[in-house]
């Protein structure tokens, strides 16, 4: 019997019983369990199988009152897990994990193990559609008090910097407060894939999270492999800190650009390692952090493998390189990090020291983090451009990314989109996950799973946003922009066709630009077109584009829609 199917058995084995913790449910459907006194009568139930469990019940759906193994399409699974959520609200208490199983007439198989808005999780073993499974079996574990809320106290950082620069073993020492062992242990601290760890290179982009308690005091991670403890750090934390951790491999440039234009990030972190030096990737992604206008540090890695003298030599190169590109360095050794929290952004670049082996320089980044502000705004409607997309037995389509502005609340109506004809979708946000733990809402710079309901899986495109449902959005195919050509072999001629990135879209272009021709250096005007589909951009807007090793930034200044 495998460990997720032995969850199942010990809650049938315990029973449903009075003053017990289980409750036993076939299904809950909205116009049944939440009628006039049907709704208050099964919160006061719920209520009560939480205090007889210390703080938490465990609830069966779809099974008969006698343990039986009934199983429900999942359509019905989903609606039941949405009607045992407002229970739980109104009886003060919160789903927290939700396991699943396919039931067949052999009796139940074992599952997988998802959240109630899967972020970042795997998909599960059972969509909306699928037709291979006579029903689901789920296993609901409620805990008392209200979902977590959370507060403007949460900055996000975005890493980059060459492969093997230490980029995320740093940040799996940072999250966890321990020392590397020479070998990147720390970075399974990350979300990342079994053959990124095996392999010791990050292919996609990666997240980890830590924080600040009360008393300033670090709240750090414990256990990479349990997603309960990213929520734990989530849940003790007055503030803080996310990473978005990107690839630093040069054929995964367009992964990296993603990371740092796709993502609602406060600030930029680039390593360089000490025993290596600045490199053509390391100048590429300076060039990506400050062409998106982010407030940016540098931390030189691997201190320990160096002598001070190569040391002292790679903190002159980095020196250079910022002082080429029009930024002032800060040496933290020698300037502090009171300095580094005044003036980071504005053209300075506080610059650290470290070493995950010896733990050298990792105080200073954690005072620095603990102290920074949020700097991306919030203002305006609700807007969340798709990174990915998932599946979870139970609840179906999840959409996951940034929150670029506004807020959402779990139950707003949205409209998701736009479609390759242009068109938007109405859709529910069935549930929000941040960092595995769920929420009421999310605002702007929040890296969350929404649950949708309306929409199935396949149906969602990275690119895609989603906004409020009174909101008119415009499909746009062509826009205008402003672009400053970093480097090209000859010249842009009418008709470029380069990759965009903006936002987390990542489409081929067509370029028209003004007077027929840019040159490298150049800074001028340009007309870009869409090649394949329409997507949601709007003025002010940044983004790069690339094509082989011409690279370029842009400013969207106007846009064409159809009604134009």
């Amino acid at each position: 019997m495998s460990p997720d199917r032995a969850v199942l058995q010990r809650a049938l084995d315990r029973g449903e019983r009075e003053g017990g913790s289980v409750e036993f449910k076939e299904r809950l459907r909205k116009d049944l369990h939440l009628s006039d006194g049907r709704r208050e009568s099964l919160a006061a139930q719920l209520r009560h199988r939480v205090l007889s469990g210390d703080g938490e019940a465990t609830y069966v759906v779809g099974v008969t009152d006698d343990g039986g193994l009934a199983g429900v399409p999942p359509a019905e699974f989903s609606e039941s897990m949405d009607v045992l959520s407002l229970l739980a609200e109104e009886a003060g208490a919160h789903i927290d994990e939700v396991q699943t199983w396919s039931v067949d007439d052999a009796g139940a198989r074992a599952g997988t193990d998802v959240d109630v808005a899967g972020a970042q999780a795997g998909s599960g073993s059972a969509t909306d559609d699928d037709d291979s499974a006579d029903g689901i079996v789920g296993v609901a574990t409620i805990q008392e008090g209200a979902v977590l809320e959370t507060d403007d106290e949460h900055i996000v950082v975005g890493t980059a910097g060459h492969v093997d620069h230490g980029k995320s073993t740093l940040v799996g020492s940072l999250v966890t407060g321990e020392a590397d062992d020479g070998e990147g242990a720390t970075r399974s601290y990350l979300d990342v894939k079994p053959h990124e760890v095996e392999r010791g290179l990050s292919a996609d982009l990666s997240y980890a999270v830590y924080g600040f308690d009360g008393d300033d005091e670090p709240v750090r991670m414990q256990n990479p492999h349990r997603k309960t403890d990213r929520a734990r750090v989530v849940d003790e934390s007055e503030k803080l800190v996310s990473f978005v951790d990107t690839v630093g491999h040069e054929p995964w440039l367009r992964t990296t650009i993603r990371g740092l234009v796709g993502q609602k990030l406060d600030y930029g972190l680039l390593t360089v390692a000490a025993d290596d030096g600045p490199t053509k990737t390391t100048r590429e992604h300076l060039g990506v952090l400050l062409a998106t206008e982010l407030p940016t540090m540098v931390a030189i890695t691997k201190a320990d493998l160096v002598s001070e003298e190569r040391l002292a030599a790679v903190e002159r190169e980095v020196e250079t390189l910022l002082r080429d590109v029009g930024k002032t360095p800060l040496r933290i050794g020698r300037h502090g990090v009171d300095a580094a929290v005044d003036e980071v952004g504005d053209g300075v670049v506080p610059v650290f020291v470290t070493s995950s082996v010896e733990g050298r320089g990792l105080d200073a980044l954690d005072e620095v983090f603990r102290r920074l502000p949020k700097t991306a705004g919030d203002d305006g409607d609700f807007r969340m451009y798709i990174d990915r997309t998932y599946s979870v037995t139970g609840v179906g389509a999840v959409a996951s990314g940034t929150i670029m502005r506004g807020e959402v609340e779990a139950g707003d109506e949205l409209l998701l989109g736009p479609m390759p004809d242009g068109s938007f979708r109405e859709v529910e946000a069935r549930s929000i996950e941040m960092h595995y733990h769920r929420v009421d809402e999310a605002k702007a710079g929040r890296i969350v799973g929404i649950a949708l309901k309306g929409v199935d899986e396949a149906d969602i495109e990275r690119g895609m946003v989603l906004v409020p449902a009174d909101s008119d959005p415009k499909p746009v195919r062509e826009f205008e922009a402003e672009v400053m050509v970093l480097n090209h072999p000859t010249r842009i001629g009418d008709g470029y066709e380069p990759v965009v990135h903006l936002e987390t879209i990542s489409e081929a272009a067509v370029f028209h630009p003004e007077g027929g021709q840019l040159l490298p250096g150049d800074k001028g005007n340009t007309r870009v077109r869409f090649k394949f589909r329409p997507y949601l951009v709007e003025a002010g807007q940044r983004f790069v584009f690339r094509e082989g090793q011409s690279k370029g930034v842009g400013t969207v200044t106007g846009v064409h829609t159809d009604d134009d």
